[in-house]
């Protein structure tokens, strides 16, 4: 009797074991399964910049010239520089006042070539990005509307930091699209770094900073200067022999 218990338990002990191996074969199976019907997804691509061109040029003697942001013919007997900080209410002045001006009756006709320079002021908290939102448009034809949304409403966006949103409107949505590719590439910050040396070297001390070139001779101007009286020195030099 005890050796047929024995035998009995045998066996029993066997199934159990089997039965355990069974019990415990599906759920390796199903997570075979689980893992060969999971799909990968992919990561959403970031746009893709545009091509842009970083070369420079040299326009009378004055190199590095990002051609994107400069103004006129190149053989106008003048060149002038303006060292600029999106930011500074006086930059602000100039542009909107004097530059304006000057653009329509020396740059349009041919007598003066205009460089805009990146000279963004550490104290600034948004200048710096505000000078890479403008060197971005720049780069796709809309230099001029983005300075000038950016300079009349510098007091919007110097107080919520929103310069994103003051260049998107004055932009459609695939410029902006193209743009912001370009900022966040930083594919220009080294042009801005490049104004803001060749900046130091004049030495820039102030903003804005206007470096007249005429007959290979150099004048630099720190601060704001009214239309009236820059006028009568842009006369005198253009009319140099």
């Amino acid at each position: 009797m005890n050796r047929r218990l024995l035998a009995v338990s045998a066996r029993l002990l066997t199934l159990i074991a089997c039965g355990s191996l069974l019990h415990a074969a599906p759920p390796e199976q199903k997570s075979q399964t689980k893992t060969a019907t999971i799909k990968k997804v992919a990561a959403p691509k970031a746009p893709e910049a545009p091509t842009v061109s970083t070369a420079t040029i040299t326009v009378n003697g004055v190199a590095d010239i990002d051609p994107t942001k400069a103004f006129g013919n190149k053989t106008a007997p003048v060149v002038v520089e303006i060292y600029s900080d999106f930011q500074c209410p006086a930059c602000k002045q100039l542009f909107l006042n004097t530059t304006q001006k000057v653009m329509e009756n020396y740059v349009n006709t041919g007598k003066i070539y205009l460089v805009h320079r990146d000279f963004p002021l550490p104290m600034h908290a948004y200048s710096r990005v505000a000078a890479s939102y403008s060197r971005a448009a720049a780069h796709i034809g809309k230099c001029e509307p983005v300075e000038h949304a950016l300079f009349q409403n510098q007091e919007k966006w110097e107080a919520n930091g929103d310069v994103k949103g003051i260049v998107a409107s004055v932009l459609s949505p695939a410029e902006m699209k193209k743009v912001q590719a370009i900022v966040d590439a930083k594919t220009l910050e080294p042009m801005i770094e490049k104004d803001k040396q060749m900046g130091q070297i004049v030495p820039v001390t102030q903003t804005p900073t206007s470096v007249f070139h005429s007959k290979g001779q150099t004048y630099p101007f720190a601060g704001t200067l009214s239309y009236d009286v820059l006028k009568d020195f842009l006369d005198q030099l253009v009319a140099q022999k």
